[in-house]
C-alpha cells in the first residue's frame, strides 16, 4: 500500500482473494514438484551403514546409485502429514518432561479490529483484504505471546506450544497449550476465579460487558435453535447450556466447572435471551485488551494432554470428496494424497506467503536416533554423492559418526559427561550437536528436550537396544550396553533380560503404556491387534482390562453411546484390523476372553 499509488490488485475484491490463492498454490506446487523430482528422490534416499557394507561385499554393488530407500513427502515439508506427526510427538515429549498442561487458549481474528477497518479502501470489506487480516492477526498473536511469556499474566511458563490455522470462512485463529512452572501451577478454584470468568460482567466495566456479549456467548442452540452447527443428535457437542453453579469446582473430563451464578441477567444474542449458562470461559484482561473471541480454559487432567496436542496438530484442511477405487493405480504417493482435496483460503495463503510461523514450540525438541551397530543412516547428496565409490564412503571417518556413536565417545572421554552420568535422552540438555563436525560440545544456553525416536517392538534387537538406552546411564559403547555385571551378552534382548527390564510381559505393558500416551485410540487398537496376531504375550486378558479405556476413548468421549455400545464398537474396530491382515483368523493365537464382551464376542 502506497500513498498516491492506485492498485488494481487492492481493489479487485474476490478476484484479489483468488489471485492470492493461485499465487500460493504455485509456490506450494513448486515445492512439492521439487520433492517429487527424480533427482531429489534419488539424492535424498537413505541407506544404513551396514546396508552399504552388504551391497559392497555381498551383492557386488560398487556405485552409490544402486542402493537406497525411496522417500515420498518428508517431515521437512511444513504442513505435511509427517511434519504434523513429528510436531505432535515432539509436543508429547515436552509433556513427559514438564508435566501436564494447565491452560488451553483459543484466539480468533476479529475482522472489526480498528487496525483492519481503518486501512480499508472506500467500499471495501475485511474479506476483500486478506493481506490486512493476516498481518494484523500476526501482530496480535505476537502481542499475546509477549503477555503470556514475558509479562507472565498467568505465571511463569515452563513450556508452550501454539498452532495457527484458518477457519473455512477464512478468519485465522490460533490454539495455545501452556505448561506453567511448578511454583506457578494453578491448584485451587479460588485462583481459577481470579484468572478466568464464565459470567456476564456486572458493574462499571461496560466495555468488558460489551466484549462478552459480542464475542463470548455461545449459540443460541438447543431448543432455541436446533439447527445450529454445534448440534449433534439433538444435543450441543460443546455441552451448552452449562449448569448454574455458585462456585468453581473440578468438572468432568478434566475441565473446570466454572462459577455461573443465577443472578437473573439475560442478554439478547441473535434474537434469543441468553444467561450465564451460555458464556464461554474467558480471561477478562485478555478479552478487554484484544477485543476478539479468546477462550481460556483450565485443563487439569493428564488424560486431556494427548487430545489437546492432537487437536492443535491435526494437519491441513481438506474438502469432502469421494474416493473411487481404481485397481490400475497401485502406487502409494504421499504427495498426491496431500494435494487431493486440499483446501486453502486467502488469509492462510497470505500467511504462508509472508512466511509467518504456522506453529511454535518451546523448549525445542531434539530427536535422538537409535540404530544397531554399523546400521548408521547415511544420506545421498549429503554424506556421499551418487557417483562416489562405496569403498571411499566406508573409509571416511565421518560416515560412521552419529549422535549415538558420539554419545558413547563423549561418555568415554569428556569429563563433564562422565561426571553427569546422563541417559541418552538427557544428553541434549547439557550438550549440543555440531552437524558439520559430527561431535557433541557443552551447551552454553537454551533449554531443550531430548526424545528417542520411536521403535516398534516388532523390530526386535533395535527395540531392546532403545530399552537399554532409556535405562542405562553413561554407556561408553555398544559392547558396554551388552555387558551386565562383567558378562557380555550376544544380543540386546539378553542384556535387557539380565538387567530386569523384561520381567514377564512388562516390556509389552510398557510399550502399550507409551502408545496410550502418544497414540490415538485407532492406532492403539492396531497395536493391540498385532499382539493378538503374533501372540508375543501370555497376559492379553490383563492387558485388555488395563487398556480398555484408552482403546475405546474415542467412542466413549461423546457421551452419547452406552457402555455396551462403546464395547461393541471397540471390539468391532479391532476385528476390522484383524480381518485386514493377510493371515487367516483361524490361526490367530487369541488367548483371552473379554469379560466385558457379550457371549457372541
Amino acid at each position: 500500500m502506497r500513498d498516491g499509488d492506485w492498485s488494481y490488485l487492492l481493489h479487485a475484491g474476490r478476484l484479489t482473494q483468488q489471485y492470492i490463492i493461485d499465487m500460493y498454490i504455485k509456490v506450494e506446487t513448486q515445492r512439492l514438484d521439487y520433492y517429487r523430482s527424480e533427482q531429489v528422490q534419488r539424492e535424498t534416499r537413505t541407506e544404513s551403514f551396514q546396508g552399504i557394507i552388504d551391497s559392497l561385499h555381498i551383492h557386488g554393488e560398487i556405485a552409490a546409485s544402486g542402493v537406497g530407500q525411496k522417500i515420498l513427502l518428508p517431515s521437512s515439508f511444513i504442513g505435511g502429514p509427517r511434519n504434523m506427526r513429528r510436531r505432535y510427538v515432539n509436543a508429547m515429549a515436552v509433556v513427559q518432561k514438564f508435566g501436564k498442561p494447565y491452560l488451553f487458549i483459543t484466539m480468533t481474528c476479529n475482522p472489526a479490529w480498528k487496525e483492519i477497518t481503518s486501512m480499508l479502501l472506500p467500499g471495501q470489506k475485511p474479506a476483500d483484504r486478506p493481506d490486512l487480516v493476516a498481518r494484523v492477526f500476526q501482530s496480535k498473536l505476537q502481542e499475546l505471546k509477549h503477555d503470556i511469556i514475558k509479562n507472565k499474566i498467568f505465571g511463569e511458563v515452563a513450556a508452550y506450544v501454539y498452532a495457527v490455522e484458518s477457519q473455512k470462512r477464512g478468519l485465522p485463529h490460533c490454539h495455545w497449550v501452556i505448561i506453567l512452572a511448578d511454583h506457578h501451577k494453578i491448584k485451587s478454584p479460588a485462583v481459577y476465579d481470579q484468572l478466568i470468568s464464565a459470567e456476564i460482567p456486572i458493574g462499571s466495566n461496560l466495555f468488558l460487558r460489551e466484549c462478552v456479549i459480542k464475542h463470548m456467548m455461545h449459540g443460541p442452540c438447543g431448543d432455541a435453535n436446533p439447527k445450529n452447527v454445534c448440534m449433534r443428535d439433538g444435543h450441543c457437542k460443546n455441552h451448552f447450556p452449562k449448569e448454574f453453579s455458585d462456585q468453581t469446582t473440578a468438572g468432568k473430563n478434566g475441565y473446570a466447572a466454572y462459577r455461573r451464578r443465577d443472578d437473573g441477567q439475560r442478554v439478547l444474542v441473535r434474537n434469543v435471551l441468553l444467561d450465564n449458562r451460555f458464556v464461554v470461559p474467558y480471561c477478562p484482561f485478555l478479552l478487554s485488551k484484544f477485543d476478539c473471541h479468546i477462550n481460556v480454559d483450565i485443563c487439569a487432567d493428564a488424560k486431556l494432554v494427548k487430545y489437546l496436542y492432537k487437536y492443535i496438530h491435526k494437519g491441513h484442511d481438506k474438502i469432502a470428496y469421494n474416493v473411487v477405487l481404481n485397481a490400475s493405480l497401485d502406487i502409494c504417493d504421499e504427495i498426491q494424497d496431500y494435494q487431493d482435496g486440499r483446501w486453502i483460503c486467502a488469509p492462510e495463503a497470505c500467511w504462508r506467503i509472508y512466511g509467518f510461523l504456522m506453529s511454535e514450540m518451546s523448549p525445542p525438541v531434539i530427536v535422538m536416533p537409535v540404530h544397531l551397530p554399523n546400521h548408521q543412516p547415511l544420506r545421498f547428496g549429503v554424506q556421499f554423492g551418487v557417483q562416489q565409490s562405496l569403498a571411499h564412503v566406508l573409509d571416511d571417518p565421518l560416515s560412521s559418526r552419529t549422535m549415538l556413536t558420539e554419545f558413547f565417545v563423549s561418555n568415554s572421554c569428556d569429563e563433564s559427561a562422565i561426571r553427569l552420568k546422563l541417559l541418552y535422552k538427557e544428553f541434549p540438555e547439557y550438550f549440543v550437536w555440531e552437524p558439520a563436525k559430527k561431535k557433541w560440545k557443552v551447551r552454553q544456553k537454551q533449554a531443550v528436550v531430548g526424545r528417542l525416536c520411536t521403535v516398534n517392538p516388532f523390530e526386535g534387537e533395535r527395540y531392546f537396544e532403545r530399552l537399554l538406552l532409556m535405562n542405562v546411564r553413561c554407556p561408553t559403547s555398544f559392547k558396554d550396553l551388552l555387558t551386565v555385571n562383567g558378562h557380555t551378552f550376544a544380543t540386546f534382548h539378553e542384556a535387557a533380560v539380565s538387567r530386569g527390564l523384561l520381567q514377564s510381559d512388562d516390556y509389552i505393558d510398557s510399550c502399550l503404556a507409551e502408545a496410550a500416551l502418544f497414540q490415538a485410540p485407532s492406532c492403539l487398537r492396531v497395536l493391540f491387534a498385532l499382539l493378538l496376531v503374533y501372540g508375543i504375550t501370555t497376559n492379553l486378558q490383563v492387558l485388555w482390562d488395563k487398556y480398555y479405556c484408552p482403546l475405546s476413548k474415542d467412542f466413549a468421549t461423546n457421551g452419547i453411546l452406552t457402555g455396551d455400545q462403546v464395547l461393541e464398537k471397540t471390539v468391532a474396530a479391532i476385528d476390522v484390523v484383524l480381518n485386514s491382515m493377510d493371515k487367516s483368523l483361524a490361526d490367530f493365537p487369541i488367548r483371552f476372553s473379554c469379560k466385558y464382551a457379550c457371549a457372541d464376542d
